[in-house]
């Protein structure tokens, strides 16, 4: 999916009247199928792009198109079905306790399924083993009948990245998957995501707080702060001076203790900091 975003303002839907927009006249073009990375201090407007992005927010100003179409000039049918083909996997995914994981996983298809097959899906999962093969690219094919209420906040964020491969969405936007994840499995479900999305062709956009994992698994970083969009750059070209830049008032963020990242590829750019 193509999208394109031309001096796009927007406000935190709970703001109070008086408070500023969450983003600033953003521009912003992705062909169909890149892959990128939104790196920023926290508060700097990740969420609320992605959320922009997802059709979840309309712009206060500027415009938005998907595929060349403004999905706010369409119809009600029209503007769910565009939806339909977007999944915004959030930092704490939405499970229900009590839910098995096969369930939540096949969420992921709710758009594709009429409502009386999706009711039946709840009680008589149809597609295991598709549930079965997005769960097993994060090792958690042994949880395929657990209940969500007994895995761990890293398994739980871990299904929530296995209910966006099982759909079927061109425009796949993440926030944050790895905050409740350590080194080995914040790699291996970074390239799952990746992965997943180079084989159908669909476009990515990743909010991260790790900038050696954004540098090392991004062609493209935008760097946004205060809601306004710093740089846009390929990852070879983000240097060490232009992140402290970024995080000049929150460099608290930059120049903590580096988890181990044994396992990570280098990054195209060597930069010794790690955001936490």
């Amino acid at each position: 999916m193509k999208l394109d975003l031309h001096s796009c303002s927007a406000r935190h839907p709970a703001a109070v009247a008086a408070a500023s927009d969450a983003l600033t006249r953003i521009s912003l073009a992705l062909a169909s199928g890149e892959q990128l990375a939104i790196i920023g201090p926290s508060g700097a407007g990740k969420t609320t792009l992605l959320q922009l992005l997802a059709c979840a927010q309309r712009p206060e100003q500027g415009n938005f198109e998907m595929d060349g179409v403004d999905p706010w000039q369409l119809g009600s049918s029209a503007l769910k079905r565009q939806r339909a083909q977007v999944f915004l996997a959030p930092q704490v995914p939405p499970l229900p306790p009590r839910q098995r994981v096969v369930s939540a996983v096949l969420a992921g298809r709710l758009p594709e399924m009429s409502l009386w097959y999706s009711l039946q899906s709840l009680f008589y999962p149809r597609e295991t083993d598709l549930a079965d093969a997005a769960l097993a690219q994060f090792d958690l094919s042994e949880k395929l009948f657990e209940r969500v209420d007994r895995l761990s906040g890293g398994e739980r964020q871990r299904v929530g990245l296995a209910r966006m491969l099982a759909s079927s969405a061109s425009l796949l936007l993440v926030d944050e998957p790895l905050s409740a994840l350590d080194p080995e499995r914040a790699r291996q479900a970074l390239q799952a995501i990746c992965d997943a999305a180079r084989e159908r062709g669909a476009t990515l956009v990743t909010s991260l707080h790790h900038v050696e994992m954004a540098l090392a698994y991004f062609p493209r970083i935008v760097g946004l702060r205060g809601g306004e969009l710093v740089f846009d750059l390929p990852s070879a070209e983000v240097s060490p001076s232009i992140l402290q830049s970024l995080y000049a008032s929150n460099l608290e963020e930059l120049t903590g203790p580096a988890p181990r990242m044994d396992d990570v590829p280098a990054p195209r750019a060597r930069v010794a900091m790690q955001c936490r």
